[in-house]
């Protein structure tokens, strides 16, 4: 009240509204020029399309700032737009650059890594017309319900040529699909996108690093996975010239990491893989960096069935191999394990293990459905383990299962994948502890049944999302058996009141190697028969319906 008295006294009432419409204008001022200098990191308005043409100056403050986030880090969020025309939601955001003439395009932004209930996100197809200097940067909405994830897609023009990037730096999978003159180094680890003409994102010497490994939570790890760098660069004399050729596409990635291990070889790399390679109708190049050349050996089958073409080292550093289409690090990968999901992807699980059993020529279509008087046995397959999360009783348990008209293979699987896939193939119901073993539920005929013995103390988490919820998406019934901790050897090795019997809850708080190096790697299962004989019992009953 004493400031509005004495600004009533200092001023009079024609000299106090000049002194609002003054400030009214100040205020609008500083506005547009926020949006001006910020409006590369801002969505659109709701219910708002626009498309905005600009000089080259200020796409050039756009493209500064832009690399400057670029070189930041993998994890900064790259700013700009999409469209679409149903429930709007800005989420997800697309810089677009279309050549010097007209374009009209229509682009998929997939994204389905951090997505839980993803839906098509569709780029709105029109035309633009801009000059040389000029850049056209359309602003719209997205349909989408993802959480963090974002992309980048950049398409590039020239009069004689047209380089078209996108890349996703920020789902779980890192990947770029390039379009162009492309020139990949292993000495340097950089695929190289060559333009003969002097454009804004050249100038710039704009690069992205991925590793090509379909795990990102796991990248932080020294030496997990080879890093690589895709930089846009223009044709001159210090730029490697060809040495190989390829009339090709080519899809570069790692089996580095946890490939070593059977669920994330399939989980990490080979479905994935899949859905990169499978619209190429095995015309694609495969080209491995963190090479083992036992896992190739391993999974030779399933890499001839994707690709017709020698698989290329591509860290050995004699040769610059060329291509005209590359996707480096691999698509597709899901938040959910063992799975593809369906509404980003032309693909299914359903589709990946019918690739299986073509490339393994496995027979056995679906679980046998056992009717009243029917006196044919469903064949049980016991996955066997040496070190930890072995059962010590596989004759009791088989003993128990023949008795209740199983017909009993006992099998640990080795590395011969396509064998032990057509032995699990044969078969109706597959059980074993928690554990990679488990990952042959791909090669189970439709409707079969896995029943997984979750091991003591917690593990029915890590039992969920590794097994039991890819279970619905192959077309398998699910059992689950948690052990008590009497049936646990750990038993034996701790007092009875240690916390690591009296309470796990406090080992999973250190972490997840301490809840590893003890429940999984130190524990064995001895099945209480009796117990176990309801589970049995049940999966009977299911093969009857």
């Amino acid at each position: 009240m004493m400031d509005d008295n004495l600004l009533t006294r200092s001023f009079s009432k024609h000299e106090r509204r000049k002194l609002g419409y003054g400030a009214l204008a100040a205020c609008l001022l500083i506005t547009l020029s926020f949006f001006i200098v910020f409006n590369p990191y801002l969505g659109p308005l709701p219910l708002c399309k626009s498309s905005i043409v600009l000089p080259l100056q200020l796409s050039k403050l756009r493209w500064c700032l832009l690399n400057f986030m670029l070189s930041t880090g993998d994890d900064q969020k790259i700013f700009a737009a999409n469209d679409t025309s149903s429930s709007l939601q800005m989420d997800k955001e697309i810089i677009t650059i279309n050549d010097a003439t007209s374009s009209s395009q229509e682009a998929v932004a997939r994204d389905p890594e951090m997505v839980r209930n993803d839906k098509k996100l569709i780029n709105d197809t029109g035309s633009s017309r801009q000059t040389v200097n000029e850049i056209v940067i359309k602003d719209s909405l997205l349909v989408n319900d993802t959480t963090s994830s974002q992309q980048i897609a950049t398409d590039v023009a020239t009069t004689n040529e047209k380089i078209e990037l996108r890349c996703n730096i920020m789902g779980r999978s890192e990947f770029c699909e390039i379009k162009g003159d492309i020139r990949i180094d292993g000495n340097s680890s950089t695929a190289f996108i060559v333009s003969s003409e002097t454009d804004i994102l050249t100038v710039e010497n704009t690069s992205w690093s991925i590793r090509p490994y379909a795990r990102k939570e796991a990248l932080g790890e020294k030496d997990f996975s080879r890093k690589w760098s895709v930089k846009l660069v223009t044709d001159r004399p210090d730029i490697a010239r060809c040495t190989r050729n390829h009339s090709v596409p080519a899809i570069l990635f790692s089996v580095g990491g946890y490939s070593g291990n059977f669920f994330h070889a399939f989980t990490d790399i080979l479905v994935p893989l899949y859905s990169t390679a499978q619209p190429f109708n095995r015309e694609v190049q495969f080209l491995i960096t963190n090479r083992k050349p036992w896992w190739i050996a391993k999974f030779k089958t399933l890499m001839e069935a994707l690709s017709r073409y020698e698989i290329i080292d591509i860290d050995d550093r004699h040769d610059m191999h060329c291509f005209q289409s590359l996707t480096i690090g691999l698509k597709g990968r899901n938040n959910k394990e063992l799975s593809i999901d369906s509404s980003t992807s032309p693909y299914s699980m359903k589709d990946f293990r019918q690739f299986l059993r073509s490339s393994y020529s496995l027979k056995k279509i679906t679980a046998a459905k056992i009717g009243d008087g029917d006196k044919r046995k469903p064949r049980l397959l016991l996955i066997s383990r040496k070190r930890s999360r072995a059962f010590t009783n596989v004759g009791e348990i088989a003993k128990l299962a023949e008795s209740l008209s199983y017909q009993v293979i006992v099998a640990e699987p080795g590395s011969d994948v396509s064998r032990f896939a057509k032995i699990i193939n044969s078969c109706d119901v597959m059980m074993g502890v928690h554990g990679a073993g488990l990952t042959n539920i791909v090669f189970l005929p439709e409707n079969a049944i896995l029943i997984q013995v979750v091991p003591f103390g917690r593990a029915e988490w890590t039992s969920r999302v590794s097994f039991e919820d890819p279970t619905k998406d192959m077309k398998i019934r699910y059992l689950g058996y948690k052990i008590k901790v009497e049936e646990s050897t750990l038993m034996q090795q701790y007092p009875a009141d240690h916390v690591v019997l009296r309470d796990p809850s406090a080992i999973w708080k250190q972490g997840w190697s301490a809840f590893r190096s003890i429940y999984l790697d130190k524990q064995n299962v001895t099945l209480d028969v009796n117990r176990f004989r309801t589970t049995l019992v049940k999966a009977l009953e299911l093969l009857h319906h």
